[in-house]
């Protein structure tokens, strides 16, 4: 029995002694050994660490990327419009040292440090542009400007690497927000019917153009239709006189028969004199 209680005595001063003169540090955090209130070992590795117990103490910091999402602030643009910016800022303790020294260690004292540089170095960038241009394209230009100007002011007075800069949304004040929106909606309208009133001006110039052709194209295939029949009607007089200079007689009776075959085609009735010289061959053809 006192065998056991030994042992058990002994195996309890030895996880105490192994806790005072040990400590671990996870692979997302960051141990800063402090001695007397003076730093003097930073752990960054993964791990089992040794001590001085009573002497030195460890405080835990995050190791990794954070995010922290700022109070929505108000702003006031170039043009003298109010705008509520609710963005967002990614970071990450950087300076393990420098970030306890300056906030005691707390999340809550870097994120106020992050809160109050970057609200004034957005507000000092978007007060030199309009509300226009806030909310375009250009706004990325503007974050990384304020990125990189906050992060060196962060990184050398309290150890926070500060990474991006976004925002999440960028509203009107409610009192203007009506006013805005119909400020933006007759601009686009006058936009709408200017692009309107040019489009119109390029269709009727369209139009206008395919109409001439039109009217050229036409006027070429009568010209060159005028000229085929021309020439085929002169084509037709020449075979005509050459056949009748071959035969007069003949030609003159096949050309007869041709009327003939025309005229009696139908149910027409024609009236003639008795010695009409168009009823010739016809009453030679029944005389015989």
């Amino acid at each position: 029995m006192k065998t056991l209680i030994t042992f058990v005595v002994v195996a309890v001063l030895a996880v105490i002694s192994f806790n005072l003169f040990t400590f671990t540090v996870d692979e997302t955090k960051t141990a800063v050994v402090r001695q007397f209130n003076r730093v003097v070992r930073v752990a960054e590795e993964p791990g089992l660490h040794f001590k001085v117990p009573f002497i030195q103490s460890v405080t835990y910091l995050e190791d990794r990327i954070l995010n922290y999402d700022i109070q929505p602030h108000e702003i006031l643009t170039s043009d003298q419009k109010r705008m509520v910016i609710d963005n967002y800022a990614i970071w990450r303790i950087e300076d393990p040292q420098r970030f306890l020294e300056t906030t005691g260690g707390r999340l809550v004292g870097g994120q106020t440090k992050i809160d109050d540089i970057v609200y004034s170095d957005l507000n000092n960038i978007l007060a030199k542009h309009t509300l226009d241009e806030i909310v375009s394209d250009q706004r990325t230009e503007y974050l990384q400007e304020v990125t990189e100007l906050s992060r060196a002011k962060l990184l050398d007075g309290f150890g926070i690497m500060l990474i991006d800069v976004r925002i999440k949304r960028a509203d009107l004040p409610t009192e203007i927000e009506q006013a805005v929106f119909s400020r933006m909606r007759s601009e686009r309208e006058r936009e709408a019917a200017k692009l309107r009133a040019e489009g119109e001006e390029q269709a009727r110039e369209i139009t206008s153009t395919a109409d001439k052709d039109v009217e050229i194209i036409i006027a070429d295939a009568n010209k060159d239709a005028e000229k085929v029949r021309g020439e085929g009607d002169a084509q037709a007089l020449a075979i005509y006189a050459e056949a009748y200079n071959q035969d007069p007689d003949f030609y003159r009776f096949w050309r007869t028969l041709e009327s003939y075959r025309i005229a009696f085609a139908s149910n027409t009735r024609i009236i003639l004199s008795s010695d009409s010289d168009y009823l010739r061959y016809l009453e030679s053809m029944l005389d015989q």
